[in-house]
């Protein structure tokens, strides 16, 4: 895929990206998400790794969470800067493996498969080792993620429509290496007189993978749900949202 930074997903979709996943915030989805992660700071700081704009980080804070940031896209945080608001939420530029910020957090929490965006299972691992060091004795850290499905990939690359309008066709064309779990993709968008390309490189793991993570790091697996309404994971799940503190 060429040069990819940390910060190259985040740079080349910032002026669009609240339009283009405005499926996102839906105030139901948005609703649940928030009411779940006021339940678990129980009063204290909350950190969102890859706050982005601010989708969940915003209406966070409107409940009176103190909230804070990492990105490693500056412009994604300028959006998120010129929304009411925005500039009140302390943000780190920086890469999300290293969580370098000062202060502990009863809750640290990554939405929507950002915590995917780290390109090796050594950095993912790092990840959660730091936060666990900025963690509170009793935080947890929560992981937003998809269920992989290898069934997806025919001879290892998927192309997907994930729109067709009148005035834009936009595509995702990935590429599935599954013994590094990654997949490099393209978000190709054409519209009549252009055609831009929006790379991403994730390397996904496995929920169990994620728990064994989180054991290396001195952290134990406390629930895991479907969604944010708290359904059961069954095996037909395509998400999880998984919990994380030092024990019980």
């Amino acid at each position: 895929m060429g040069e990819y930074k940390p910060s190259t997903y985040g740079d080349r979709i910032a002026d669009i990206y609240d339009d283009l996943q405005s499926e996102l915030s839906d105030p139901a989805l948005v609703n649940d998400t928030v009411s779940a992660l006021v339940e678990l700071a129980h009063g204290g700081k909350a950190l969102e790794l890859g706050i982005g704009t601010g989708r969940i980080a915003l209406p966070l804070a409107a409940k009176g969470v103190e909230v804070h940031g990492i990105d490693s896209s500056e412009a994604m945080v300028a959006k998120l800067q010129a929304k009411p608001g925005g500039a009140d939420i302390p943000v780190a530029i920086g890469d999300l493996a290293d969580v370098d910020v000062p202060d502990t957090y009863s809750l640290i929490y990554v939405v929507y498969n950002t915590f995917f965006v780290l390109p090796t299972q050594e950095e993912q691992v790092r990840c959660f080792r730091n936060v666990a060091d900025h963690l509170t004795e009793d935080g947890v850290f929560v992981i937003e993620a998809f269920v992989p499905d290898h069934s997806r990939f025919d001879g290892g690359q998927e192309v997907r429509t994930i729109r067709a309008d009148v005035d834009l066709v936009e595509l995702a064309v990935s590429r599935h290496d599954p013994v590094a779990q990654r997949v490099d993709s393209q978000q190709v968008l054409i519209r009549e007189d252009s055609i831009r390309l929006i790379p991403i490189r994730l390397r996904y793991a496995w929920p169990s993978e994620l728990d064994l993570m989180a054991r290396i790091a001195g952290l134990r697996l406390r629930e895991r749900w479907e969604n944010w309404e708290r359904d059961p994971l069954t095996e037909s799940s395509g998400e999880h949202i998984s919990i994380y503190g030092r024990g019980w």
